[in-house]
């Protein structure tokens, strides 16, 4: 996968996709809402059951109480936890479609460092061009087309495009 300024290309084809709102950052930091430059691996695939069938076979299940730690001076920090979970998180089990299907990436993970930013994910966007808090969003349809074919270990790369 290679992150190009007209879309993703993978697989020959190109999928029009939107950024974060920070845009492209070499010096990716917490709350900058940029995308990281750089070489990035595909590392789990995670769906909603109740919306969707699962895309492959190696996809994992998420539930009501699935969160994802974005407290940086956690120890669970940029990890999967479980509600009830009191520091900072985000849920992953949504009310809308944002969630449905995810790609994770190795940005900043297993072992985060505080500061570096959250999780970077592939997921599906709200609407066309509405940036992301860092990650890269698609067209519902797309979002699967491209996890039913990214196995792990597939490379996201991100090149500064300035």
């Amino acid at each position: 996968m290679v992150l190009t300024p007209t879309g993703l290309r993978f697989w020959g084809r190109k999928f029009p996709c939107t950024i974060g709102r920070g845009g492209l950052r070499v010096d990716k930091c917490e709350g900058d809402g940029a995308t990281p430059v750089g070489t990035h691996i595909v590392t789990g695939l995670l769906y909603r059951p109740d919306r969707m069938a699962m895309p492959t076979p190696w996809a994992m299940a998420i539930g009501k109480d699935d969160l994802w730690s974005d407290a940086s001076e956690d120890i669970f920090y940029n990890q999967m936890v479980n509600a009830p979970y009191a520091p900072s998180h985000e849920r992953l089990f949504r009310s809308d479609p944002l969630y449905d299907l995810v790609l994770m990436t190795d940005w900043n993970w297993p072992v985060s460092k505080p500061g570096k930013g959250s999780a970077i994910f592939l997921h599906q966007y709200r609407r066309p061009g509405f940036p992301t808090e860092g990650c890269i969003a698609f067209r519902r349809d797309h979002m699967r087309w491209i996890a039913e074919r990214a196995a792990p270990g597939t490379r996201l790369i991100v090149r500064d495009l300035a």
